[in-house]
């Protein structure tokens, strides 16, 4: 079809598609989701091959949150039934993240409930980052402790950290039906600190929320204006317990058209599948990785995800690789703005317009609901994909009740689906092994 010509087109470009363009996809019927995977999957390919960078998380603090952001399981007030603890030791939280490396992931996403951290806190995350790069070399340490105080950045900068994740979570227009304790510009700011102090910026959003296709257009072109290197696409998990326990809105086909849709606007950055990937994509989970080009590995924050074994049989029998330690993760025009993990692949020399991730403003990271950096529930560099979503995309539990509401163009049942919910009970704060 015409529209996805162009958007290939200008995806291999760096052009920024008109937000007409980016609502069409989110339009498209699921008659229509192979054509639009494989318009995508072309602008994929051109920046980052056949390659899939593994994250993992470790969640430093659990629970115990004062904000009340009603995606996630942490939030002030919540009933879900997860792990809450205080602050991991460095040799603690190291002892986790090799669980993750060992299985092949190049980026540790270290995340911790909270409005944000205090300078005791800094200093505790700190010591952990060193601790971790100390006994393992090249790996990158992503940091998401909330929203940063001036010269919080700089001090994870010195102390090794390589990015900083804060989502945005959702549109301007409609953050504040979600969040009251702090503000969207708050995210903003705590994004652009990350970014002023020389860290790879990491931000995303949450889809599933209840949101308008106007709305996943907004936040996503806000995001390309703020130029992370990486940007988590969570997809709400509802948490029993939380507001949105009965928000079941997604279907597999409409998170493929929301990945395509991020891929077009942002070609050159690394999009992450965070909180939800098993539970709303399911069986279509190869599919997504013609779309996005990170993932998380194993389980998260306070959910659990698909078997790290899973993940990697997976990767391999959709005809990907995992990107190794040796390799750059961004395209060589970004990499050399200065983006985390930068060398490009051979022949990544595109025009130097416009791209989602070209290190012009901001960057990554919103404590709310993230991912890496996010406590809220969004996903990035510390989200949750399948069942637990504070950090990386909202945790929420199951509601009772079924029914359909309108998203977009279609009609998408709302049944609740628990069974596809686990609460972490392995891993970081506990004494079991973990998924990895």
């Amino acid at each position: 079809m015409d529209l996805l010509n162009t958007l290939v087109d200008k995806g291999l470009r760096r052009e920024l598609p008109t937000r007409e363009e980016a609502l069409a996809v989110l339009a498209t019927s699921d008659d229509d989701v192979l054509d639009v995977v494989a318009a995508a999957g072309k602008v994929r390919r051109r920046w980052f091959g056949r390659r899939v960078k593994l994250n993992y998380l470790v969640n430093l603090k659990s629970g115990l949150c004062p904000e009340d952001c009603s995606y996630c399981s942490q939030r002030l007030g919540s009933q879900a039934g997860i792990l809450k603890y205080s602050w991991l030791k460095p040799d603690e939280a190291s002892r986790a993240a090799a669980a993750g490396l060992a299985g092949g992931a190049k980026r540790v996403c270290l995340v911790a409930s909270g409005r944000g951290p205090t300078d005791r806190d800094v200093e505790r995350v700190s010591d952990t980052i060193k601790a971790i790069k100390d006994q393992n070399e090249g790996v990158e340490v992503c940091a998401c402790l909330g929203l940063l105080s001036d010269g919080q950045a700089e001090r994870l900068r010195e102390a090794g950290a390589d990015a900083y994740n804060h989502n945005l979570n959702t549109s301007e227009g409609t953050y504040g039906e979600i969040t009251t304790t702090h503000t969207y510009a708050d995210r903003v700011d705590t994004v652009q600190k990350a970014h002023a102090a020389g860290l790879s910026a990491c931000s995303g959003l949450i889809a599933g929320m209840g949101e308008a296709d106007e709305d996943l257009v907004d936040v996503v072109y806000a995001l390309r204006a703020l130029d992370p290197d990486s940007v988590p696409v969570n997809f709400l998990i509802p948490f029993e317990g939380t507001p949105l326990a009965k928000e079941w809105n997604l279907t597999p086909q409409r998170c493929l058209r929301i990945l395509a849709m991020v891929r077009f606007v942002c070609p050159d950055v690394e999009v992450r599948i965070a909180g939800g990937r098993e539970v709303h994509l399911r069986t279509l989970q190869p599919l997504a990785l013609h779309l996005a080009n990170s993932i998380f590995l194993g389980d998260y924050l306070t959910s659990e995800g698909q078997a790290g074994k899973a993940d990697l049989d997976m990767i391999a029998d959709a005809g990907f690789e995992v990107e190794n330690a040796g390799e750059v993760t961004l395209p060589e025009h970004r990499a050399a703005a200065g983006g985390c993990g930068a060398h490009a692949s051979a022949g990544d020399t595109a025009s130097e317009g416009a791209g989602c991730g070209s290190h012009a403003e901001a960057g990554c990271g919103s404590h709310a609901g993230g991912g890496c950096g996010s406590h809220d529930g969004g996903g990035a560099c510390g989200s949750v994909p399948a069942p637990s979503v504070e950090a990386a995309g909202a945790e929420t539990a199951g509601a009772d009740e079924a029914g359909s509401r309108t998203t977009g163009a279609e009609a998408v049942p709302t049944g609740a689906r628990t069974d596809l919910v686990a609460v972490r009970r392995r891993g970081a704060g506990t004494d079991l092994a973990p998924n990895a």
